[in-house]
């Protein structure tokens, strides 16, 4: 039978130690790299609209004007500049109750 020698279970030791680092290694890159691209789509990204047209579920007839951070904007919504958010409000479509945009707008009832 073959003694195993203590060099030789540090030197495998080593070896699966070395691997294990080379695999972290290749995780922090990846994570690196993904954050960065994470950050380069936040800059890239355009900026909210101030003002936001929410649509009907056809989506031709708008139902609500929103500010633009109104979380209670709905998915079938196109931001609107303030002329298009006035105009909207003056030919009868709702304000949103929540954000009240017509206050800012300076179109009240």
């Amino acid at each position: 039978m073959t003694e195993i020698r203590r060099i030789d279970v540090l030197r495998f030791l080593e070896r699966v130690q070395e691997s294990d680092l080379a695999r972290t290694r290749v995780w922090i890159a990846d994570e690196e790299r993904r954050e960065t691209e994470r950050i380069r789509g936040e800059q890239a990204r355009p900026p909210a609209p101030d003002w936001v047209i929410e649509q009907g579920l056809g989506g031709r007839v708008p139902v609500y004007v929103h500010r633009g951070d109104c979380h209670m904007a709905g998915k079938r919504s196109r931001g609107a500049d303030r002329d298009q958010a006035r105009r909207t409000l003056a030919e009868g479509v709702d304000a949103c109750p929540h954000c009240r945009p017509d206050t800012e707008l300076g179109v009240l009832e």
